[in-house]
């Protein structure tokens, strides 16, 4: 929440030709409590102070020698990414009051000063300068915190797959359509997508027979898009001996929570380790 002291530390700056004015305002502010005003006579000055101090507030005359008011709202808006420059201009022509607000100002304060006037606007205006600092700060924090938050997340998963890919004997992955995208090991033969000479041509063991049974509900549960865990099939050998297989798998979503395609791995069970 924005507190008395952070106004009351906010940064000024007063910008006029003449003297009698910066000290009037300068004796002003301090007396209301404000701790950092600075001023200048110098509007070729304003540039570089605000470079350096990145001001709050910057009080404006707009009637000045060598570069006027609006010269030096012009020279802010190309010097800095503000939307809004922290400018309230100081005017005693009432037909410079829109012109002045169309060149970037926030406000404006008529002269002669008339010092309750001065007091309110100048409140008012750092309010709305510093609450919108903290709305900026607050978004980029959030900004900041979602970008560390994604590049955990693609450092986790990054991690479940390079600790599922030393768990599993093979991984797979279709596409919408149902074609393979990625495959390794016989899931390709356990689905019958290939002939066993293909899936031979490709590296695959396709020695023996698979339980035909089993093989038709895994492809009944991929076709539901159902994810499944261990998901148990066995194969039998031409030498008579049995070998067991677990499967997983689970449909793969996109950020509209739109069906893409299916994913899975696959282990061949050691022999000491079947029932």
């Amino acid at each position: 929440m924005l507190t008395e002291a952070d106004l009351l530390n906010a940064k000024i700056l007063i910008v006029d030709d003449q003297q009698a004015h910066v000290q009037m305002l300068e004796r002003l502010l301090h007396e209301a409590g404000y701790t950092h005003v600075q001023s200048t006579l110098d509007p070729l000055q304003v540039g570089s102070m605000h470079r350096e101090n990145r001001y709050d507030l910057i009080l404006l005359d707009l009637l000045m020698p060598g570069l006027d008011g609006f010269g030096v709202m012009e020279g802010l808006r190309s010097d800095t990414d503000d939307v809004c420059l922290p400018v309230i201009v100081l005017t005693a022509q009432p037909g410079h009051k829109l012109r002045a607000l169309q060149a970037g100002a926030m406000d404006f304060i008529n002269k002669p000063f008339d010092i309750v006037e001065v007091k309110i606007r100048i409140r008012h205006m750092l309010e709305l300068r510093l609450l919108y600092k903290m709305v900026a700060a607050h978004n980029k924090h959030l900004e900041m915190t979602v970008l560390a938050r994604t590049a955990e997340l693609r450092e986790s998963e990054a991690r479940f797959r390079n600790l599922t890919a030393l768990a599993a004997d093979w991984y797979w992955e279709l596409n919408e359509a149902g074609d393979f995208t990625k495959v390794s090991g016989p899931v390709a033969q356990i689905l019958g997508m290939v002939d066993a000479a293909s899936a031979g041509a490709a590296g695959a063991d396709v020695g023996g027979a698979w339980d035909a049974v089993g093989c038709q509900a895994l492809k009944d549960n991929i076709a539901a898009r159902r994810p499944f865990l261990d998901f148990v099939l066995h194969r039998q050998r031409a030498d008579g001996s049995r070998e067991q297989f677990r499967i997983s798998g689970e449909p793969m979503l996109d950020e509209t929570c739109r069906f893409i395609g299916y994913r899975g791995v696959g282990a061949q069970v050691l022999p000491e380790h079947l029932p």
